[in-house]
């Protein structure tokens, strides 16, 4: 019976997704896959992450499949009057507006906040941007890698290589992503309890400063300050897989059962015995000579070796996976993380499954990622254009049909 009642949360809601490449587009995939009615609306060249990687046909390339799903396209040329009309009588006919547009270019097209309210006194705005535009940064462009840079998230990673390097991932974008979308989901629950659309900034440095500031603002935290910014394990490196003697192993005893069970493992009663090794405030004091010693041990055995010694006595441990053995790894395979769909041209395509799970909703990665126009005509009727007007819009260039 409880299955019967599974809906998809956000159904009946329009979100226009004006964003591109990876940021924006995931905010609205996550929508999506809740139900969502997305629709993504493109500049005639298409979405940049069209062509960003492997591709079996042009303008369908990976960065795009795997940020574009549950999602309709629509070609318009919002440099054109008649565009920005298409665009209000769509504004006006929606839920939520998304964009990653920068606010100098956005109210040059017409679709600034100030420009579209009054359309929809509903409408929920979501502008995903570099940085907020009242400080120092206000309007300068903004890409995942300068983000890392500007929020110490690079020379964090000085610990490993000896200089500053980016994140092997495009995390800034990834990591707004969710903030984005839980701020419209925000907006949305706000809207339901008052009736009133909202503007919704949510800017990227920003966001990254409060993620890394978690763990790394330490000491300044308080005012005046009890010690410098910086969590010790990441600063001094002590936090990294182990070597065993045929590869690596993330092993992490944590609590004070997890070390004695481990020191009798190794044998190694002194250490339990040893006020460095026997309390977490010894162990914290000492973690550098913990770490070592850990280390030290772990490198006697070989990895299939230490995984049930381990997994027996309930330490957290890990293997260190390659992104190839994601597709194969025993967990998401026996979940069904991996979701195949089929797709018109494309042929089979693998997706992640969206990782929330709620008992009275089911997010859903069914539709496939769009072609350019693919839903231009379908759109545009269910906005209330008929065949000649979208015809004379099509013969102008105003819109593309796919």
């Amino acid at each position: 019976m409880a299955e019967t009642m599974r809906a998809t949360v956000l159904e009946g809601v329009k979100v226009l997704d004006l964003s591109s490449v990876v940021m924006g587009p995931m905010t609205a995939q996550y929508l999506g896959d809740m139900g969502a009615d997305v629709i993504k609306i493109e500049a005639p060249e298409g979405d940049i992450s069209r062509t960003v990687g492997p591709r079996r046909s042009e303008r369908m390339a990976a960065l795009f499949l795997a940020t574009n799903r549950n999602k309709r396209s629509v070609v318009i040329n919002l440099k054109s009057a008649e565009g920005q009309a298409v665009l209000r009588r769509m504004v006006a006919g929606c839920d939520v507006l998304l964009h990653s547009i920068r606010a100098s270019s956005a109210e040059r097209i017409g679709i600034a906040y100030a420009a579209l309210a009054p359309l929809n006194p509903r409408l929920i705005y979501c502008h995903v941007k570099g940085f907020s535009d009242e400080g120092a940064y206000a309007g300068q462009p903004a890409y995942d890698d300068i983000i890392q840079a500007l929020s110490g998230l690079a020379r964090l990673q000085a610990v490993i290589g000896g200089e500053p390097r980016y994140v092997p991932s495009i995390v800034a974008d990834k990591i707004t992503s969710v903030h984005a979308a839980f701020a419209i989901a925000l907006a949305l629950f706000h809207r339901a309890n008052t009736g009133l659309g909202q503007e919704v900034i949510v800017p990227m440095f920003e966001t990254m400063v409060a993620f890394n500031s978690v763990e790394h603002l330490s000491g300044r935290i308080f005012d005046p300050p009890v010690g410098g910014m910086g969590y010790e394990p990441v600063l001094k490196g002590m936090r990294r897989p182990f070597k065993t003697i045929d590869g690596y192993l993330c092993v992490l005893p944590y609590t004070d059962t997890n070390w004695y069970r481990f020191f009798e493992i190794v044998n190694r009663p002194d250490l339990a015995a040893d006020a460095r090794f026997n309390s977490a405030a010894g162990r914290q004091q000492n973690m550098e000579e913990v770490m070592r010693e850990l280390g030290a041990q772990i490198a006697k055995r070989t990895s299939a070796e230490w995984m049930p010694l381990l997994r027996d006595a309930d330490i957290p441990t890990a293997v260190v996976n390659d992104l190839e053995d994601l597709l194969v790894d025993p967990h998401l395979q026996s979940i069904g993380f991996w979701k195949m769909v089929e797709h018109p041209t494309e042929g089979g395509l693998r997706f992640p499954d969206n990782p929330i799970a709620m008992s009275m909703a089911v997010p859903t990665t069914g539709r496939p990622p769009p072609h350019l126009g693919e839903h231009t005509r379908e759109i545009l009727s269910s906005f209330g254009y008929d065949d000649g007007e979208i015809e004379r819009l099509a013969a102008a260039g105003t819109i593309i049909l796919g």
